[in-house]
Parts: C-alpha cells; structure tokens; sequence
C-alpha cells in the first residue's frame, strides 16, 4: 500500500476565515483501500480541510487531485460526483423526511412514469441498514430516532454513494461498543473494495484498532505523521496539543458520603408510547454522595430515558417505584422543579438540547439561575456578567468575550458552558448523558478532571456513557442497563470492559444493583 498512488492527494491546501488561518498549507494523500486518521483539537482544522475535500468549501488555495487528474469542486454535488462522500459530525438529516427519504434525498428512484418508487426506496434502504447492522421502519420520521440512530443512518447514506473517498468525521461519537464494531466490519469491508476513507476521532483507541496512518493537526498546520500501528496515544496526543497530555485514568482513593439516590422499581408509563424509546421498566441502583456512578448499555438500552425521567424531561406518563434524594422523595414532573430538588441535567445533544447556539455565552451560562440574579423579576445584568466570568474562569472555557454566540466555540468549550449552567444551580445530584461526545483528547482531560472536582465537592453524578474506558475509568460503580431495567452493577475496581460488555450483551451478570455498600472509601478509577 505504501508504494501504491494516491487515490486523493490534497497539496498546499490553505483556507482563512476573516484574520484566521483555519488550514495553513496543509498536504495529505489518502490510498485506495487505506483509513487515514485525522487527528488533533477542536479547532485543529480537521473539519475546514474536509469541507474543502468534499466540495462544502470552494474558497481555498491548494490543488486536489483525484487518480492524479487536478480537480476543483463548484459545490458539494461536483465532490459526489467524483466520488467523494462525508459523514459529517454534526447530523446533516432532516427530522421531518422518513428515513428512507434522508437516505434518497435527491436522488430518489423514480418508475417508468417518472414518479418517486417508494417500494424500490423502501427496499433499498433496508439493505442499506442491514450493512450498518441496524434495523428501522423505512417510513418512520428521522426526527423520532435516537441520536445513535441517526448517526447510523447518517453512515447508511454514505454507504449508499459508492464512493471512491468516505469521510468519516467522528462516526462513533454516538455509538455504543457493539455498533462501533458493526461499524468497523462495514469499514473492513470498504476497503476490501479499494474504498480509501478518511477518519477522524478523538477516540485513540479506535486508531489502533483501523488506521493505517495517522496525520495530525494543530493550529491548522500538518505537525505529524504516524504509522497508525505503532503509534502511542500518548504520542498522538502530545503532537496535537504540543505538549504531554494524561491520556490514562489512574486509580484513587476517596471519601464517600451517605447515600444521596436511591432508585428502587423505577418505571415509566408514558401515556403515548414512542417507536425507538426504551422507558424505565423496573430501575435499581444508588449514588453516594461524592460517588461517580456509571450507566453502561447498547444503543437503545434505555440510558438517555433514564436520566431524562429522573430530570422530568421524559415521556409524559405515571411513575412506578421509588426516587428518594437525601432521604427524601422526589417526583420532579419537569426540568424546573428537578432543579429545585436539587437534580442537573446535562444532555447528550449539547446543540439542540443543552445550548442556544444564536445567544451569548453569558445568556447560555446564567439561563438556569435568573430568578437568582435578581429582584422583582428584574435581573441585575451586573451579576449575569459577574455569575458567568466566574464560571468561564473555573471551567476554563476558552474563548475571546462572553458576549460572544455560544455557538462560535468549540465542541469541548460549548460542553463546558452547559457544565457551568448546570453547576450554577448548585445540584446535590449531576446527571450526565455522554458528555464527553465529539470533543477531543485535550478537552475530554478538563472534563475528566472536572468530575473528580465536582465528586470532591460531594455532588453525587450519574454518567451515562458509550465509551467503556470512560465508565471503567473514571467511575466508582458502574450500573449495567438492558431493556430499560438494571441487569447488574460492577465496582470498576474488579471490573473491566469485558465484563461489562458481556453485562450488557446479556452475556454474564455482575452483582444484582442496588445499595451502596462498604466502609465509605472507594478505590474506583478517577481522573488526574
């Protein structure tokens, strides 16, 4: 592979946005049947010299070259064309269209007599989704699927392209590890077609597992180049951020509390059920006061709907069983008056559930506290500025004002601006839904380090999370979900992925869930 031409070759590649040099002559070849990693930092460029690459950006300097011929692209059309397919990271569907219609967008098949085929679409859609290992209603609405859904529905579009050059920009950001193996085997299989693909994932371990070569960017400038397979994260990640980054979790002892949650025969009766949802149906676990207690599942095991019940921001319906926090019962009906129990929530789609993207970072920041920064109803613009300088300057967001669009930063910053709200409430109980999802290595560590700073404080935070070295690492317990009921529960320090994996696939069993047990110290992984 390694004396074979260049399937897409991308010479001197360079992009400005206004005074900012997003790509900075930036080179990179791509070979048939080869997975090149792209790595680096939110901001690094990964995505600009994508953009460019799949025809969303024309305004470059820079030659591409497809099969040796020079190329330049008018619109994204003219990319497909050549052969060229992206799987953005942020989903590109439109919720109202069926999935078969997402899947077909502009392309339909059409009968003799010009009319859309919407039995040949159907049937060509459901392959599509055997390969990516899922199984849908063609006719249901994408805008009622998961975001795990939808991310797999995205990658079935690109499929359905057949292209020379896929681009895959964090495919597995919503994935849980079964997916993320289903996908790998549909990657195997593109490049056992010569299909050469384009990979970009903060998620090192994924690297080592399908990348041929890695190339990194930082500050929009090509730094490194890598033998995917012999490169270290540890090697990767200090190329990307310029200097020695923690990749690893280290074990720690610390102080538990008294239980803070207790969850008992927990169930939700919606009053409408929803195709794709997986409601509560008979939950058992506990979190202690300073304890990180994780929730483990595969796509559609019930994580997401169990931390939005429990923040009132679930399926209208009756409850069933117990929630007790501090000793006391709670039935928080809605976000407001789960924030006055004293429960957090922090979402797995930040963009379209946890931020207004068109407002200020101030506006985003204080949105959950204004009846506290103020008199009468009258909020003190003073304490807003005030509220949310003190929480840019802990969380350490990085950014030019506070006045500027939220939606401006990147993914790791916005994450921490919905970590600030939410600590502004000042929660007894954090609820977590993947929220290291699509931010890279440099930002995932800040947030690692921010949970161990909020454990400290005595906030109990439950985390759900698709990433099993995440759970392993920086949780205490670990709750495994199917079907919506807990199956089992691991103390990670006896525990590893594979068992809870096999939990999870109803493979094995650990201890059945339930209370908290031992002396107050824990020995549970935690970030450094």
């Amino acid at each position: 592979m390694d004396t074979a031409p260049p399937l897409v070759e991308m010479t001197g590649i360079t992009k400005r946005y206004g005074g900012v040099l997003a790509c900075d002559a930036v080179d990179l070849a791509v070979r048939g049947g080869e997975v090149h990693a792209l790595l680096g930092e939110n901001g690094a460029g990964k995505s600009t010299l994508m953009k460019v690459l799949s025809g969303d950006i024309t305004d470059h300097t820079g030659v591409i070259t497809i099969e040796g011929h020079p190329i330049q692209f008018g619109k994204p059309a003219d990319a497909q064309n050549s052969g060229i397919a992206m799987i953005h990271q942020e989903l590109d569907l439109v919720p109202g269209l069926s999935v078969a219609e997402n899947l077909h967008l502009g392309r339909e098949p059409r009968t003799r007599l010009g009319v859309v085929d919407r039995r040949a679409m159907a049937e060509r859609t459901r392959e599509l989704l055997r390969r990516t290992g899922i199984e849908l209603d063609p006719h249901r609405p994408v805008g009622e699927l998961r975001v795990g859904e939808q991310q797999l529905v995205t990658i079935a579009r690109a499929l359905s392209l057949d292209a020379k050059v896929l681009i895959m920009d964090e495919p597995t950001s919503a994935l849980s590890t079964a997916e993320v193996e289903r996908l790998f085997s549909v990657i195997g299989e593109l490049r056992r077609t010569g299909t050469g693909i384009v990979y970009i994932s903060h998620r090192m371990d994924e690297i080592g597992q399908i990348a041929d070569r890695a190339t990194v960017l930082r500050n929009g400038r090509k730094v490194a180049e890598f033998d995917a397979q012999a490169m270290t994260a540890e090697e990767a990640a200090e190329a990307m951020v310029g200097r020695s980054v923690q990749t690893r979790f280290r074990s720690r002892t610390v102080e538990l509390g008294e239980e803070l949650l207790r969850v008992k025969g927990f169930a939700v009766r919606p009053k409408r059920n929803r195709v794709g949802r997986r409601e509560p149906d008979g939950i058992d676990l506990t979190v202690r006061s300073g304890e990180i207690v994780g929730l483990c599942g595969l796509l559609g095991a019930g994580r997401t709907e169990l931390l939005e019940s429990l923040y009132g921001a679930g399926s209208p319906g009756t409850w069933e069983g117990e929630v007790e926090l501090d000793g006391r019962a709670v039935r928080p009906g809605s976000p407001r008056r789960a924030l006055r129990s004293g429960i957090a929530f922090v979402p797995e789609d930040r963009r379209s559930s946890g931020l207004v993207l068109g407002h200020s970072v101030t506006a985003n920041t204080v949105l959950s506290v204004l009846d506290r920064l103020g008199v009468g109803g009258l909020v003190r613009r003073r304490s807003e500025i005030t509220a949310t300088q003190r929480s840019v300057e802990q969380l350490k967001v990085k950014l030019d004002r506070i006045s500027d669009a939220v939606g401006t930063l990147s993914g790791g910053n916005q994450q921490k601006v919905v970590f600030g709200r939410m600590l502004l409430t000042e929660p007894r109980l954090l609820l977590l839904d993947d929220p290291t999802r699509g931010v890279d290595i440099g930002a995932k560590a800040e947030i690692y380090q921010l949970l161990s700073d909020i454990a400290e404080r005595g906030i109990g935070v439950l985390l759900a999370s698709s990433e099993l070295p995440e759970l392993v690492g920086v949780c205490h317990r670990v709750v495994v979900l199917r079907a919506g009921r807990s199956v089992a529960e691991f103390d990670t320090t006896h525990a590893g992925e594979a068992e809870l994996l096999a939990a999870a696939m109803g493979e094995r069993n650990g201890k059945p869930p339930g209370p908290a047990v031992g002396t107050g110290q824990s020995t549970g992984g935690g970030a450094n």
